[in-house]
Order: C-alpha cells, then structure tokens, then sequence
C-alpha cells in the first residue's frame, strides 16, 4: 500500500486566534483527522476555547485551549512549556491571530488625510508582531527536530490594496513578505524539514467584518455587491472551504511547497473585468 502523502494523525497543530468563527472550523477538522490541537486565544475567549475542546473531545479528539497575548512574549514562553509538556513536540504552527479596526480605515467619508495613525500601528503590530513572536517561540521545536510547518495568515488584501483597509492590507502584505524571507532563513539554516507558507482567503462573513458587508436587515451592502461582482463564484466563502488548503500544506503531501501565498478566493484575485 502506498504511504498517504496526507496523514496528519498524531501531528500536534498549534492555532493562534483559534476561537473565531474560522478557528473553531479549523482546530475541528484538524482534530476530525486524528492531529492534537492546541487553541491559543485570548482570556475573554476562555468559554469559547473550553467548549470547543470538550466538543473535539467528545468525538473522539484531543486538544487543549490556553489563553495567551501574541504580542507578549513572555506569556507566550508560558503557553510553549505546557504545550511541550504535554505533547513534546509541535510540528504544525497556524498563525491565525489578527484583525482590524475602523479606525485603520478610510471611510468613503473621509481621506487618507484623516486616516489614525496610532490605529494603523496598533493593527499593523498585532497581525504582524502577532504572526513574528509566536513563530519566534513555537518554532524553536521546530528546528530542534528540524522539522515542521508554519501556516500565516495572509489576506487578500495583501495581494490587490483594497478600498477603505489601509492598515489591513499594510499589516498582511508584511505577512505575506514576512513568509517567504523566513522560508529562506530557516531552510538554509535548519534544514528543508521546516518549511513556511501562507494562506489567503478571499471574502467570508465572519464576526469581524458582518458590520462592513450586511445591512442591520441582513442584507448585503453596496462593498458585498462590488466584491461579489469581482468574483467568479458570485458568493462568499465558508470556513470550511479553507481546510484543505491548510490541510495540504500541513501534510508531507506539500513537503517540497515552501514560500508559497495560497489563495483560496472563488477568483476574486484573478478577475478583472
């Protein structure tokens, strides 16, 4: 019998910002295929994680939620220790923690004149510096077995700036960047076992953004329109969609894929007119 290219049983998996509505779809399916997940999310997301681990539990999985700051290093040293006290090991890093704010954006109202500053910094740093410091920890078991896979969370905005996100779409093209140079760094230095990816999804309604694309009604608003009018799906994502992706890319099946910027979008990048 061939060797399956997509086993991933036993790998330990280790999500940042896993209690979102893309987290908890994820840290799912990832446990649904025997992997060991562990949910890093912040305190105010304890119920969240919790449930979620007894949900995965409950049919048959293992994980752990452990609350954690990514933009602090210390806690999260703490959160590395109980991981590998557990499992020994972390073999798969998805760095999913980021976000925006409104007043990171420039509203139709408004210029670039009026745009926040400090707002672009904050947003900037967390998806950014919140990407940067947890790889800087986790991925020390990495190069110690000298092998893994780290995950980041690009964006389409990284790809085509978008109206109105500023600092968004700044904050994951430096993701995007931030993961091919350390594809280079840590296969030169570690070995061609670690490698570094990123993912970027097109247009899902999530918690984030439902405000930016449906009216209070429920209905779409005229930014969901334009965007669905630039994507050859004509529909927006679900979570789900995203898991095969991820899946690929934390499996041997993708062992010599490094430095890549996966899209998942129905075409929007691809579609111009």
């Amino acid at each position: 019998m061939k060797e399956n290219l997509f086993d991933i049983k036993d790998k330990v998996v280790v999500m940042t910002g896993a209690c979102g509505v893309l987290g908890g779809t994820i840290v799912k399916y990832f446990a649904s295929q025997g992997a060991k997940v562990v949910l890093l999310d912040l305190e105010r997301a304890s119920s969240i994680g919790e449930a979620l681990v007894k949900e995965i539990a409950a049919e048959g999985g293992e994980a752990m939620f452990l609350a954690t700051n990514v933009l602090d290093k210390q806690v999260l040293e703490e959160n590395y220790h109980e991981v590998m006290a557990r499992f020994g090991k972390v073999d798969v890093l998805l760095n999913a923690a980021g976000g925006n704010m409104a007043s990171a954006t420039v509203p139709p109202d408004k210029t670039i004149f009026d745009l926040d500053v400090d707002a672009v910094k904050r947003v900037t740093e967390l998806n950014l510096f919140g990407t940067i410091i947890p790889t800087m920890v986790f991925a020390r078991a990495m190069a110690e077995s000298c092998r893994g896979s780290i995950i980041n969370f690009a964006s389409e905005s990284a790809l085509r700036p978008l109206t109105r996100v500023a600092g968004y779409g700044v904050a994951k093209a430096a993701v995007a960047n931030w993961t091919k140079y350390l594809c280079a760094e840590l296969a030169i230095k570690f070995g061609e076992g670690i490698r570094v990816n990123a993912i970027a999804p097109g247009f899902l309604l999530t918690n984030q953004n439902r405000a930016l694309l449906t009216n209070e009604d429920g209905s779409l608003t005229d930014r969901s329109h334009t965007i669905l009018a630039h994507t050859p799906f004509g529909r927006f994502l679900e979570p789900d969609e995203l898991v095969g992706t991820l899946h690929y890319l934390a499996s041997d099946a993708s062992k010599a894929v490094t430095g890549t910027v996966c899209v998942v979008d129905g075409g929007f990048d691809a579609f111009s007119i």
